[in-house]
């Protein structure tokens, strides 16, 4: 690697240098606008310095989002492109002289740094449509789940100062619940309504079960009659419950349809039906993976995998001590995945309830038990998008 290339990006201005790698020569350290032109510039820059030192490697420190213009250009133009990750290179900036200081151009030297000295730095490729199309619903998907998070904590904080017993009595993440409180939130309309009413009106609802329609008419009405105390501000809050309830339902309805897209998607996806073949691995979890890591291509092997989700342990040495901890960092989203999907397969796959078990009599307790089956899954699911054949459930990398 005769050259070295260091691009801090940002939203509106970059800044790169480029560097001989052996000597540490900066040939140039410049801002680079997040423009065609100005990134036309840069990668005419980088290939007169190849045609003099030979091949570069070009460093970035994001992926995506503010550096998708940046990173399809240095790839189109047969640039070697690498990810130093950010927290990388903050560490290496405060081992620098005033590297508590940031700055545009001190980051975009310690990233050409980070080339020039590593080898382990994972390779940046050139992404599918349909991976950026997953990665664009995924995120518009956690955005939907978060806003419905927060929709319904403020429902039950509205609920329960002007009528506790009814926010006991409901669950506001169902569609029932919320159907209720579009029409009666406070006991005054309940009793005034009376239960019949009450029962009328979510019996609008499609496909509930009747019993369960009648137990919440019933609790709803009994909770009403026990209270006949008007808090002050009732009106007001019944009105804002209203409205959230309303809002919540269209957005239940919202995330309906973009879960019927990601489903679209994943079926013309070439690596969804073997990813989802794992146990635990539904299409919102597949669809989560593919949009944090656009399969396997970057990672050689389970254990980078499993370093990039932040479940491979970490080796701790200092004099005579020496041991194993948990790793901190990593990719939180893509943990996730991999924790979530182990929780799911203990209660629905045999082999990964035995180990699950095992690690239980061994003494780890249940979030470490899980840890340990997550960290072993990954070598499961590397290994059947590397062979290009679904789950065994006879596997010994999870029955073992």
């Amino acid at each position: 690697m005769p050259l070295a290339v260091g691009i801090d990006v940002a939203k509106q201005i970059h800044w790169a240098e480029i560097k001989v790698a052996e000597a540490g020569k900066v040939l140039v350290n410049r801002r680079v606008d997040n423009t065609p032109d100005a990134i036309e510039n840069l990668i005419a820059d980088i290939q007169a310095a190849e045609a003099e030192h030979g091949r570069a490697t070009v460093g970035i420190d994001i992926l995506g989002g503010i550096a998708a213009l940046l990173q399809a250009m240095l790839l189109a133009a047969g640039l070697t492109v690498v990810h130093v990750p950010g927290l990388a290179v903050n560490r290496a900036r405060q081992g620098t002289r005033g590297g508590e200081h940031k700055s545009d151009p001190k980051d975009a030297r310690v990233i050409a740094d980070q080339v020039r000295i590593r080898d382990d730095l994972r390779p940046v490729t050139t992404g599918r449509d349909i991976d950026a199309e997953l990665r664009l619903l995924v995120a518009r998907r956690a955005d939907l789940v978060t806003d419905a998070t927060r929709r319904a904590n403020r429902l039950r904080e509205l609920l329960a100062s002007i009528h506790p017993g009814l926010e006991r009595q409901l669950d506001l993440t169902g569609k029932t619940g919320l159907h209720l409180l579009t029409q009666y939130v406070t006991p005054a309309e309940i009793r005034a309504a009376g239960r019949a009413r009450v029962l009328a009106h979510l019996r609008k609802l499609s496909h509930v079960k009747d019993a369960q329609l009648i137990a919440l008419a019933d609790g709803t009405f009994t909770s009403a009659t026990a209270q006949r105390v008007s808090v002050p501000g009732e009106a007001v809050a019944a009105d804002l419950v209203r409205d959230i309830a309303a809002e919540a339902l269209a957005a239940r309805d919202r995330l309906a349809a973009l879960d019927k897209r990601l489903r679209e998607v994943l079926e013309r996806h070439p690596d969804a039906a073997l990813i989802a073949s794992l146990p635990g691995m539904g299409a919102v979890l597949t669809a989560e993976f593919l949009a944090v890591t656009g399969g396997i291509d970057r990672y050689a092997g389970g254990d980078q995998l499993a370093a990039a989700a932040g479940l491979a342990p970490v080796l701790r040495q200092s004099g005579k001590v020496r041991y194993l901890q948990r790793s901190r960092a990593g990719d939180k989203a893509l943990k996730r995945v991999f924790y979530q999907s182990a929780f799911i397969a203990v209660g629905c796959d045999p082999a990964s309830k035995a180990f699950y078990r095992r690690k239980k009599d061994q003494g780890k307790t249940h979030h470490q038990a899980v840890l340990a089956l997550a960290r072993r899954r990954v070598n499961v699911l590397h290994a059947v998008l590397r062979n290009r054949t679904p789950y065994n459930p006879g596997h010994t990398a999870v029955a073992a």
